[in-house]
């Protein structure tokens, strides 16, 4: 397919495709968790949850960094990723066999107090390890701009899964190492369908280059690793910051609770997946202009329009979605407060937080396009240490009642976000960039402030953040100015 070494990473085509991927997984994951929740009792859900974050996070090590280089630099020489992709593999599977003896040897669900259901960390593990061999194929794919065809591989699995959960549910089984499985299989065939694809796509001698084509940092296995250890160390810490009031609420509360909290945060991370796929399709484009600071500008400029126009619309449907289908769609424990939360209440906090994470697009990317990849470590560190500070104050200091430590964890979660926003734009050094645009930046925090407070309030302050819909206009222009 010759027609592979003239496509190029496209903000607007491959944020398309990525943001659509991602509404349609975000849909059959809700679906997934439905099912899990009416199928599941609640301390066996909270378990799987449990089990899958815990070693995610644990073993997202073990991605070594390694496809974000990819990402950065495969744009410039697409016909080495297919080489880059094997070479990653070869470095990652020999530190996922170091953190493998890791795991078996200090059992991190123990640390929870309460006896797991059995084999379910040996589930937690393949679920991770298969995760992490999605990451290269799919970053190639998009860095040779076939964006679409990692869309449809994140369609795919989240289609296996949905499936067999339906299937087992039609045959009324119970069994949480069942499900458990079938999320390792929908991962499995994910990972087949993008190797399939990208060696179909570099087949021909033209993409046979090697990977020490794609710059300095790949010259050799040592260079190429301590190039990407300030990634690797930043996805040791990233998944703390999203994670990190979960653990806490697990360990000061109980098993339920953080059932009820994760019910809220599914909603919220379905909304993070837009600004992940528009950093995913923002971070080709600013690496290929590292050299042009002009350019970079004028592609943040185009995200942040689009970002604003996307914010409007998320806010007010987000809270409708989950405000109308929630109680629909799960069991009412999650919402009486009988588990000591209402779900719906604790999403609508972590929608200021959403609004940061969606502002933050375009310098978060920037920094990772940073010459000095320390830079992007450092600020991942100290949102890390934010997350964790607040999250001690208010979620195991201050709250003194399981609704308490439920709020709580929602404020400690945006008030996260919120920093992150700020720590992106001060380590960027897009403080004149800001300024430029100052009069967006203050209408879209001041509306989305006014928004989450008038509906978690239940008055009509909201209205007074009606102006943010003055964006989608101008998004539409930036997506069409963007689309080749």
């Amino acid at each position: 397919m010759e027609i592979a070494s003239h496509r190029r990473p496209a903000l607007g085509r491959d944020a398309g495709w990525l943001l659509g991927a991602e509404i349609i997984s975000v849909f059959l994951a809700f679906l997934g968790q439905i099912i899990l929740t009416r199928t599941l009792l609640p301390v066996e859900y909270g378990w799987l949850v449990l089990a899958i974050d815990v070693y995610a996070s644990l073993f997202l090590i073990t991605d070594l960094g390694l496809p974000t280089l990819l990402a950065r630099d495969g744009s410039n020489r697409p016909h080495a990723v297919r080489h880059a992709v094997w070479r990653t593999y070869k470095m990652q599977g020999t530190a996922f066999a170091f953190f493998l003896l890791l795991a078996l040897v200090i059992q991190p669900l123990d640390f929870f107090g309460q006896d797991a259901p059995e084999f379910l960390a040996i589930l937690g593990i393949l679920i991770s390890f298969i995760h992490i061999a999605s990451y290269s194929p799919r970053t190639a794919l998009r860095s040779i701009g076939h964006a679409h065809q990692e869309a449809i591989s994140k369609v795919i699995e989240r289609t296996v899964i949905v499936c067999g959960y339906l299937m087992l549910f039609w045959y009324g089984s119970a069994d949480v190492i069942l499900y458990g499985l079938v999320f390792f299989i929908g991962g499995c065939v994910s990972v087949f369908y993008s190797l399939f694809i990208l060696h179909n796509l570099t087949s021909t001698a033209g993409f046979k280059e090697n990977s020490e084509g794609l710059g300095p940092d790949w010259i050799s296995n040592r260079v190429l690793f301590y190039s990407a250890l300030p990634f690797a160390i930043t996805l040791s810490i990233l998944p703390y910051v999203i994670r990190i009031e979960k653990f806490m609420i697990a360990f000061v509360s109980n098993v339920d609770a953080m059932a009820v909290f994760h019910v809220a945060q599914l909603a919220w991370l379905a909304g993070l997946v837009v600004p992940a796929a528009l950093r995913s399709s923002l971070l080709p484009v600013l690496g290929a202009h590292r050299h042009h600071p002009e350019q970079q500008i004028t592609a943040m400029n185009a995200s942040l329009d689009i970002c604003l126009g996307i914010l409007p619309i998320g806010l007010f449907s987000g809270y409708l979605i989950v405000e109308k289908l929630a109680l629909i769609a799960f069991p009412e424990q999650y919402f009486d407060g009988s588990l000591g939360g209402n779900a719906i209440e604790l999403f609508t906090v972590l929608l200021l937080g959403w609004a940061a994470t969606i502002l933050a697009t375009p310098t978060y990317t920037r920094l990772q396009t940073h010459y000095n990849p320390w830079r992007f470590t450092t600020f991942i560190a100290i949102v890390a240490l934010t997350a964790l500070l607040v999250g001690w104050f208010l979620v195991v200091s201050l709250a003194s009642s399981p609704h308490k430590v439920l709020m709580m964890g929602s404020l400690a979660a945006t008030i996260s976000a919120i920093a992150m926003l700020v720590y992106s734009i001060v380590l960027s050094h897009s403080w004149n960039w800001v300024k430029q645009r100052r009069d967006d930046w203050i209408l879209a925090t001041m509306s989305s402030v006014l928004i989450v407070v008038g509906l978690l309030s239940s008055t009509l302050i909201w209205l007074f953040g009606l102006p943010l819909f003055l964006f989608i206009p101008r998004a539409v222009r930036a997506v069409k100015s963007t689309l080749s």
